[in-house]
Order: structure tokens, then C-alpha cells, then sequence
């Protein structure tokens, strides 16, 4: 796209662990927005999003977790990283980069699933102006659409050990259908994906965490089809950020012209007439 650069970076974690990104910067950014995965997700995924925010003007960073991706080291059978080093670590680093793609504008954030849980586990998360959040809904399996759940227990009880026992790993595709993903990251994941309240019945052993000083408006957007970021998981999310101002916008499939868009078609081309909402929003803060 004419004026818009994009450049493959190395961005290191708070810890020193190197995370791959990709920036998608327009010539003279109004602002820049931190695009942060779901599990699973590598962060080409976002692409397209992320080149529909910086034709509107926005420097846009996406960036793979450590053990996910471009950042998922060659050996996975005994790699050490979790979803809590994912926000304490990898975020952190990655709210930083955005920053400085955009020096002095403000900076916001767009989490998808995983992306909106992080926010509150990451120590500078006030950085940013406001947080979009897209298909963000507790992982707790009893949140889930009832036609969903056998599935996610089959992952949880039966192939997730199983790949456990034999790889050490979750591996990519398969029954998973994502990117492999670590030791730890499944089974902390599937711990909380057993509890009502999923992280937030721990969050007093999750410490240092952030939830209660984030006071940075929340936009969460879902669609009614999604089978596992239902209205009653997205609760249980926003409800942990009892000090930020939130609201929700739902959709369903046909008012994007689609039969079925679900937890992860918002960002492709089902989702392309969805792209500019976050965008509008943003600019009503800038």
C-alpha cells in the first residue's frame, strides 16, 4: 500500500527472550496500536487488520508470545514459558515497541481472546489511551455454547495429555488446529479453563498483578455466534477490570453480511466490513 512500510522486527522481552514482530506503519501516524494474539494464533493472522488501522493513519505492531510462531524455539519439548509470562514479560515489551513506532502520539491496544485476558497482568499497561477488545471471553468451559463443550473437554481431558505424554508439547494442527504451543501454557490455560471465575479465582496468588489499576476505557466487541467468548464468559473478563469503564458491542453474523464469522473470523475477510470499528472508536480518543 502506497506510504505504508512494513518491517519484520525483533523485539526483546522484559526478560531478554527475543519475540518476533511485524510493524505496519503508515508515513506520518496519528497514533499506534499494540495487536496482540489469541493462543495459538501467529501473528500474521492479524495482518490485513493491521494494514486496515495503518491506512486510517495508525502505526500498528503484531508480535508472536514467546513459544508461539516466529518466537517458538527450534526444541519445544521442555521450552519454559506460560501464559503469565506472556503478560508479564512479552506485553510488556511489545507496549513499549508500539510506543516508539509513534513517539509522542497516543497508544492504544487490540487484544483477540488471550490478547484482552493479558491486559491486566501487565505492569504498563497504562500506557494506553483506551483497550479494544475482540472475541475476549473467559476460557471456562461451562461458559461455553452447549454444542461446543464436548469438544474442549476431548482437548482438555484426552488429546492435550495424551500430545503431553508423547511430545512433551501441544503440536500444531491437528485436533488443536493452532500453532504448537508449550508445556505450560496448556496446562496453566487448562487449570483456569476448569475454574467458574478462570484466572480471576486465583488472582491472589497471581501476584504482582494490575487488574484493579487499569481505568483505561475497555470496547468489547463479540460476535453472538462465537462459541466460547459468549456473553457470559465476556462477563466474567470485564468484570475483573471492575475499575475501567467498559461496554460491549455485539454482532452477529448477518450484520456483516456473513453466515458464520465465530471466535476467530472477525479477523479475515468475514471480518473485513468489522475492521474499521475499533479504528472509529480510537479516534473518538485520540
Amino acid at each position: 500500500m502506497t506510504g505504508i512500510k512494513s518491517e519484520t522486527l525483533t523485539i526483546e522481552a522484559l526478560d531478554g527472550y527475543a519475540l518476533s514482530a511485524l510493524s505496519v506503519v503508515p508515513e506520518q501516524p496519528k497514533a499506534a496500536v499494540l495487536i496482540s494474539s489469541g493462543t495459538g494464533f501467529p501473528k500474521e493472522f492479524y495482518r490485513r487488520f493491521a494494514e486496515s488501522g495503518a491506512a486510517r493513519g495508525y502505526a500498528c505492531l503484531i508480535y508472536d508470545y514467546r513459544g508461539i510462531g516466529g518466537s517458538a524455539p527450534k526444541q519445544m519439548r521442555g521450552f519454559d514459558a506460560s501464559m503469565l509470562t506472556w503478560g508479564k514479560r512479552d506485553m510488556p515489551a511489545a507496549i513499549n515497541a508500539a510506543a516508539a513506532l509513534a513517539p509522542g502520539k497516543p497508544l492504544f491496544t487490540a487484544g483477540h481472546s488471550v490478547g484482552g485476558h493479558l491486559i491486566g497482568f501487565c505492569p504498563n499497561s497504562d500506557r494506553a489511551r483506551a483497550h479494544a477488545f475482540i472475541n475476549v471471553g473467559s476460557g471456562y468451559w461451562g461458559q461455553h455454547k452447549p454444542h461446543y463443550r464436548p469438544q474442549v473437554l476431548f482437548f482438555w481431558l484426552v488429546y492435550g495429555p495424551a500430545c503431553l505424554a508423547a511430545l512433551g508439547h501441544i503440536p500444531a494442527g491437528g485436533p488443536w488446529g493452532g500453532t504448537a504451543l508449550p508445556r505450560r501454557v496448556f496446562t496453566q490455560w487448562r487449570r483456569w479453563c476448569f475454574n467458574p471465575r478462570y484466572y480471576g479465582g486465583e488472582l491472589d496468588q497471581l501476584l504482582p498483578n494490575w487488574f484493579d489499576r487499569v481505568r483505561e476505557p475497555i470496547r468489547s466487541w463479540g460476535m453472538t455466534d462465537d462459541p466460547i467468548a459468549t456473553k457470559a464468559a465476556s462477563a466474567t473478563i470485564l468484570n475483573l477490570y471492575g475499575n475501567a469503564p467498559s461496554d460491549e458491542v455485539w454482532l452477529s453474523p448477518a450484520d456483516l453480511g456473513q453466515t458464520a464469522v465465530g471466535h476467530q473470523g472477525l479477523f479475515t475477510r468475514k471480518g473485513e466490513s468489522f475492521w474499521p470499528q475499533p479504528f472509529d472508536w480510537f479516534d473518538t480518543h485520540l
